[in-house]
């Protein structure tokens, strides 16, 4: 991307940013002191952040990359994946979902395919024993095949969905309802 791009991003950003929190009459939004910018973002996930992504979604994610797997966990100390997925919906979105995978696809969502897809769908897949079509495992997608979840190796990542072990584990794709 040309430098003369960049700072037209940079600039075009930041004057949505300025008009979204400082033009309106409803209550002004207060960015976090932890708040990362689009190009911040960018290099954290590997993808190109734009004004058409949803920032904060990237932004909370962010902020629980590398916290351990725990079971049953919902800190920073330790989380596991429907904890992190339930924490980030709500803290994002105001939704409250179930707590458990299987709960969360069977109450709170409605089946999309893998080409469907979009920007804060969630994804679900079996990676243990146990019924094929009943998950034990969810993560947030994000775009371009990304999704961020909780790993028992390495805690909150980012992860591609075709990768083979996630395609071989795949069982849907659910948008909240």
């Amino acid at each position: 991307m040309s430098l003369k791009r960049v700072i037209c991003f940079e600039i075009g950003f930041s004057l949505i940013l300025l008009f979204l929190f400082s033009c309106s009459s409803r209550e002004k939004i207060v960015l976090p002191p932890d708040f990362i910018g689009p190009k911040e973002l960018s290099r954290l996930y590997g993808i190109r952040i734009t004004p058409q992504n949803n920032i904060f979604l990237y932004n909370a994610g962010a902020q629980w990359l590398g916290v351990p797997h725990h079971m049953g966990g919902t800190t920073k100390r330790g989380i596991d994946c429907s904890g992190f997925v339930v924490l980030l919906y709500r803290e994002v979105y105001g939704i409250k979902l179930a707590r458990s995978s299987s709960d969360i696809l069977k109450r709170n969502c409605r089946k999309v395919s893998r080409g469907q897809l979009k920007e804060g769908d969630l994804v679900f897949f079996q990676t243990g024993q146990g019924n094929r079509r009943t998950p034990n495992h969810v993560g947030i997608y994000l775009k371009n095949g990304r999704f961020i979840h909780v790993s028992t190796s390495l805690g909150v990542t980012v992860s591609q969905l075709d990768e083979p072990y996630y395609m071989r584990t795949w069982i849907t794709g659910g948008r909240a309802k």
